[in-house]
Parts: C-alpha cells; structure tokens; sequence
C-alpha cells in the first residue's frame, strides 16, 4: 500500500512542477513585456520530496532543478531558510540534496527558492521560483499516553460494563498514512476485574467489586499502533478507586452493655453510649436503635449520635434508687437506608443486652404539691396561719426536715413560715399595697449531728389577697372646671368620673349627688360611672364669687357601701360673645405635705426632745455630785484622771487656793518620810502655815464616793494636782526664763536620772547662750 501511494505522487510530481513554472514565466513575461522582447523561459524540475530517518551515507540526493536557459555561464543557487545548512545544491546540474538526516515529526515540509544567474556578473536569468520539498511519513514513533498514571473511580458492587474512565495515548506519525497514527489499547495487568476498548474506555468485568473487601485497583494498559518498521508500544498505569455505598448492616462491638449512673442525674443527661461497627464510610452510617424487650421505653431513649454513630441512652424522667435499682433490656441496631440489591447475607439485625445500674446519692427534700397556694382577705386581724408546706426526705434515712424562707416578692417581713412549714402572717395584708405575695420556702434535711444539710430544694408559695371593700371611691376629672359668668342655664361645665382602689364591684358603677343643692350648680348622671356638671340657673356675678367649691358626693356599690365627699373648685371667667374664655384668676395653690414625710418630721422632732432631756438629766446629776463636798465647784481642783491626761501646767497655778494644802501641816499630820528624787535640791528656808484638816476631809469623802458610787467609771488612782502660790516654800516651778537665771545650781545629777529627764538635762546642763533646735 504505501508503495502505491509513493508511486501515485511521482506521476503528480511533473504536472505539478508544470503547471508551477509555467505561472512564474508568465508572471515574468508580464512584468517585462513594456520594456524588452525576450525569449520564452521556465524552470523545469520535478516534486521534491524525500523520506525521512533515511540511514544511508549523507547527503541524501532530493530531486533536480533546471531551467530552460541554455548559458553556459548560469549558476544555479537555493534560497532560503534551511538554503545551504540542510539543503545544498550542485551550482552546475542543479541537483539538490540534503545533508542531515530529515524528521517528519519535527518539520514535514521546506520552502525554498531557488535562482539562477550569471556567473560573470551575478545578474538573474530567471525570475526566482519558488518550492516545496515534502517529508514522507514512515512509521518511526510508538505511542504515548499523555500522562503515566491515570486515575477512576466506580460505585462498588456495580453490573458489568460500567464505565470507569478513559485514558489516552498520541502518535507523532503522520495520520494520513494508512495504519501509522491508528492506536489501539489493551490491560496487561488487572484484566480479570477491567477492559479497555479501541477508544481508550474502561469498563468493569465483573459485578462483585466490594469495596469492603478491596477499596482500589491498580491496572496497566498498554498502547500501540498498527503492525509497523518497530512495532513498540508504551504503558500507562491506571489508579481505580471503588466508591462506597450503603449495603452492610451496622453491628454491636459487645453483646451486652453495662453502666452504673446516680439516682440524681438529671433528665436527658447522658447514662451511657453503646457502640456499633458499620463497614461502611461515614455518610452511609445511618444507625438507628430501638428497645426490643424489656418495659422502659417510657423510661429511657436512644438518640444515635450523627458523628460517630453512638448510641446515647438517655432518661426520660428522673431515676429513683429507692424505686427502681436496676434496669435491663435489649435494644436493636439497624440502618434503614441500606439498598437492599447488594444486601449480603448476615442478617439485618443486631441485638445487645443494656444493664443500667442506679446508685443511690444523698438527694435534697421532696415537696408533696407544687406551688403551694393560700389565699386570705385583707385586713383580717384574726388569720394568722395560712396554711403549711410539707416535705420528705427520699432516701432510706428519712432525716426530719426544716424549712425557712429564700426569697419575698414584695420583700418585707410580710409572711413568715416556720421550721415546721407553717405559713404565717405576723400583720394583716393589705390588698391595695399587694394583691399577691410570692415567697420561695427552703427545705433543708437535718443531720445527725443538728446541722443542716448543703443540699436544699425549694418551693414556690403564693398568697392571694382577696379585696375588701375598705376605700371610698376618689373624684377624677381630666381638665380644670371653668364657666363663663354669662353661661346660660344647662351648660356642660365638665364631665367628672371616680375611681376606686379596690377591686371594681360585680354592679360596677358609682353614684354621683351633690351634697347641697343650694347652688347654681346640678348634676346629671350619665350612668356609665360619669356626670356632668351643668350651670343651674345661670349668670354667675364674678363681684360676689370668682370662684366656687362644690362638694360632690361618690358612693359606690361595695358591701358595704363606701361614699366620699370631693370637692370641685369651679373657677367663674370673663368670656367673649362665642363663649370663649377670656381671662381668669388663678386658684390658690394648695401647699401640703403628705402623710409620709409629717411622719418622718415627727420622728425627727421627737428624736430631739429625747436627746435634750437626757442631756439636762445628766448634767442635773453631775451638779448634784458636785453639791455633796459642801464647797464651790471652782475651789475643788482634785480630779480623776487617767494616765495618759497631762497637768494643767504653770497656767494651773493660780487657780489653787493654797490653804487647802497648808490644812494638813496645821493637824499636825506628817507624811512618811520617802527618799525623794529631788534631795538634791537645796530649797529655800521658809516658814509653813498650818491650816485646818480640810484637805484630808476632803480626800476621805471622795474616797468614800469612789467606792459607793457605782455610776462613776472605775479609775484606778486619785490624782492631787499641786500648785503654786504666793506662799509656796518651792515658788515658783516654772522652767520659763531658768537658762538665764543666776543660780549657780548644778544640775548635773539630771542626767543620772534616765532617758526620761535626758531633755531636761540637756536644757539645764547648757550656756546660755547655746542655740537649741527642737
């Protein structure tokens, strides 16, 4: 076959070459028909062409250019982009040939252009003439798949013949020639499972791929074209990944379950988790458990967890040990989306046994009735127990209980209960201040040892407080009631209405009446619990009353009946022709104050007169003490003090009277004599009066007081403050004006007498004129 079609080109070739040379001479006879006669010329050569890879000896002989020039003197010479490096040409014969080894696959075809001229001058003899040199095919090139791996996936369990995917391979010869591009395909590895056909298509050959089993297949497909000069093919590898689908049941990992939770886990809490197998990926895990055998559907629930397919058992209502210890039941696992046309055989169903052990905890009181409800009328001052709350203890131990009260809303001390649980009330209610009282009561186990158990529950106590008929009904009116004094007789003046703290009546309406009809006023009743006030007669004199207080009397319809006297103030205004008002005195403003603050001022005042009194009571008693040493207060300087009080000093000096002290020397009483720290004083000689025994009276008597009298606080010691005089032996103690005083005493031994007189020392054992800094 192909040495049919090679000989089918060479008897193209000349006519081709024909017909090409004879359109370049006539393009060239035209161009220079203007200018000159010239003789008729063309190039005359065959198709070139030349197969490729040829392995004899280069150069490879192409074909032959020629022209009808007959010059002994003409050159033939190629043009073009491969001129001269691929291709050469023999200048004398015109015989092309080419110096490389050709590649179809790289290039298929040359153009080139090839030129004859004068060799003496290098002018053309011919018009240039282009041509094309073709690159025959032979089948040099294996195929190749476009990639080495490939990659597919297919449903597991799928029929036969289910598509996987496609692979490709490319052949580089040409495809024009019959058998030298064509590739065909075929599985060297895996054809048990998988098939290939001419076109690159894998399908599957059998029906039972599980994925459980075996999840990827790894196949090698070969490629190659038709019998040709090698005959090589090339490989691909194929990667096939089975995709799952639900087909396999779920499965219990045990077959049987057991957990122990607390009486007091609460409901919908987690008692456990039970767990399945399921082959299948995790999409395709629907798992859904039920109860089998046993009776604690009403008791427990199943919910299974998306994630990671558990079983989560959890209460339905709350567990009780003392009740109930143990529960046991079997529950089923399944998976209703399964598709049931690649069912395997094993069964549908997987059954476990669940034993759920109840620990028993120390749980809180239980209350019989929740909320507890009572109800009272107010202001009944005979009702003082409600009622009672009551609860258990649940355990075996049935420890007493205590209650007390949490919370109050209203907060006060307005129901109280007992340890016992009774609910009291120390004050009648009152229902316009609270028309319900909420209280949250506490129920507490005791101990053993008295205390009261951390573990406490509660419960809602409510008191409604039905209405007594105990408050008046109140006037209400919207605007101020103003009347033209020239308002003629029947005049709307305003509508009043009233209004009624407690609870409104079944009869639901007041009365309204004046209390006296001794005015230029009535009243109409509108019997929807308003009136109006209407002008009587007419034409009120501002001269007379500018303003008018109607008393207006409210009853309404209670058992009893309750009524209250109101009074309107209508004001009496100038108006113009169309009865608009025009000008009227402002009321009085009333200044009051209200019941709550009046109360609080006379608190205030009466916590003040208290005070006064108590504070003229004392200072009476303190007088009377004084009284009882038969002297003035202002001659008595003897106190009681306490240790940190310091002397009045130098300034105390004139306020002694100095008989007092001279009245021990005058009966003759000589103290002790008591080694003195100041011996080393040399005092002055003097003579000392003697007085009467006043000091010593005195002294006697407020001893005597100190120890009768218990309302004076308990000092310790009695303190005599001495003083100085006109005739004191010592004169004066002042230290005042001492640093500069002409006594040669010296004042050395100071500084044996310890730190305490270290200052003094300092002060007295200096110059004179010595600086001191303090």
């Amino acid at each position: 076959m192909k040495n049919l079609i090679l000989l089918f080109l060479l008897f193209l070739a000349p006519a081709f070459a024909y017909k090409e040379g004879q359109k370049t001479k006539q393009n060239f006879s035209s161009s220079n028909n203007t200018s000159h006669k010239r003789l008729k010329r063309a190039w005359i050569w065959n198709q070139m062409h030349i197969k490729e890879e040829i392995d004899t000896p280069l150069p490879h002989h192409v074909g032959k250019i020629m022209s009808s020039v007959r010059n002994n003197n003409a050159k033939y010479i190629l043009e073009g982009e491969y001129a001269n490096i691929i291709f050469k040409v023999e200048e004398d014969s015109g015989d092309v040939y080419a110096f490389e080894r050709l590649d179809r696959e790289k290039k298929a075809e040359y153009e080139l252009t090839a030129l004859i001229i004068d060799r003496r001058n290098n002018q053309s003899l011919e018009p240039p003439s282009k041509f094309i040199i073709k690159v025959y095919d032979i089948n040099d090139n294996v195929p190749v798949f476009v990639q080495k791996v490939f990659n597919g996936s297919v449903p597991e369990m799928s029929p036969v013949g289910t598509s996987v995917t496609k692979v490709t391979a490319v052949d580089a010869d040409d495809p024009t020639v019959t058998g030298h591009a064509t590739v065909t395909y075929q599985v060297i590895k895996g054809d048990e499972y998988f098939t290939v056909d001419d076109s690159g298509v894998i399908f599957t050959t059998r029906a039972d791929l599980d994925r459980e089993n075996q999840s990827t297949y790894e196949i090698i497909v070969k490629a190659k074209d038709a019998p040709g000069s090698s005959g090589d093919s090339s490989t691909a590898t194929v990667i096939i990944t089975l995709t799952d689908i639900n087909d396999n049941f779920p499965v219990f990992k045990h077959p049987s379950f057991h957990f122990k939770v607390p009486e007091n886990v609460s409901v919908g809490g987690e008692v456990g988790r039970v767990k399945v197998e399921d082959v299948d990926e995790p999409q395709h895990r629907n798992t859904k458990y039920s109860f089998v055998r046993g009776d604690y559907r009403d008791t427990f629930e199943i919910v299974a967890n998306p994630f990671t397919n558990e079983g989560i058992i959890r209460p339905k209502k709350p567990l009780d040990f003392e009740k109930v210890a143990e529960y046991r039941f079997d529950i089923e696992a399944t998976d209703p989306t399964v598709d049931l046309r690649y069912f395997k055989s094993g069964g549908s169903r997987s059954i476990s046994t669940v034993t759920i052990e109840v620990t028993d905890v120390d749980e809180p009181p239980v209350f019989t009735k929740l909320p507890y409800d009572f109800k009272v009328r107010e202001n009944d001052p005979e009702k003082r127990t409600l009622g009672s709350v009551w609860a258990h203890d649940p355990d075996t131990a049935k420890r007493k209980i205590r209650f007390s009260r949490r919370k109050a809303s209203p907060n006060g001390d307005f129901i109280r209960i007992s340890d016992t649980g009774i609910i009291q009330i120390p004050k009648p209610l009152d229902r316009e201040f609270s028309a319900s009282y909420n209280i949250t009561v506490a129920a507490q186990e005791v101990l053993e040892d008295g205390r009261l158990s951390d573990r406490e529950s509660h419960a809602q106590v409510h008191v409604i407080v039905t209405d007594v008929n105990d408050n008046a009904p109140e006037l209400v009116y919207l605007e101020e009631p103003r009347v033209c004094e020239n308002a003629a007789p029947g005049k709307v003046i305003v509508r009043i209405s009233a209004t009624d703290k407690d609870e409104v009546s079944p009869r639901g309406f007041f009365k309204y009446s004046l209390a006296t009809e001794d005015s230029n006023f009535s009243l109409i009743e509108n019997y929807d619990n308003t009136a109006n006030i209407t002008v009587k007669y007419g034409q009120f004199n501002r001269e007379l009353a500018k303003i008018h207080y109607l008393p207006v009397i409210i009853s309404d319809n209670g058992d009893p009946d309750l009524s209250s006297t109101n009074t309107l103030v209508i004001s009496v205004c100038k108006c113009n022709e169309k009865g608009n008002f025009t000008f009227c005195e402002e009321r009085p403003k009333q200044v009051g104050v209200s019941i709550q603050a009046l109360v609080a001022i006379i608190i205030c005042i009466f916590t003040i007169i208290v005070i006064v009194l108590l504070m003229l009571l004392l200072r009476k008693r303190h007088k009377k003490d004084l009284s009882g040493l038969g002297r003035n207060v202002a001659e008595i300087h003897e106190q009681l003090v306490t240790y940190d009080e310091e002397g009045g000093g130098e300034m105390d000096t004139t306020s002694y009277d100095v008989s007092v002290l001279n009245s021990v020397r005058k009966n003759g009483i000589k103290p002790e004599a008591v080694p003195s720290l100041y011996a080393q004083i040399q005092k002055p000689s003097g003579n000392i009066t003697s007085g009467a025994g006043e000091m010593e009276i005195m002294i006697e008597v407020k001893k005597d007081e100190a120890d009768n009298d218990r309302d004076l606080l308990p000092y310790d010691t009695l303190h005599i403050y001495g003083y100085e005089g006109a005739e004191s032996i010592a004169e004066s103690l002042s230290s005042l004006e001492s640093g500069s005083s002409d006594s040669d005493i010296d004042y050395d031994f100071l500084n044996d007498w310890g730190p305490r007189f270290k200052m003094l020392a300092e002060l007295y054992g200096s110059e004179p004129n010595e600086d001191f800094v303090y």
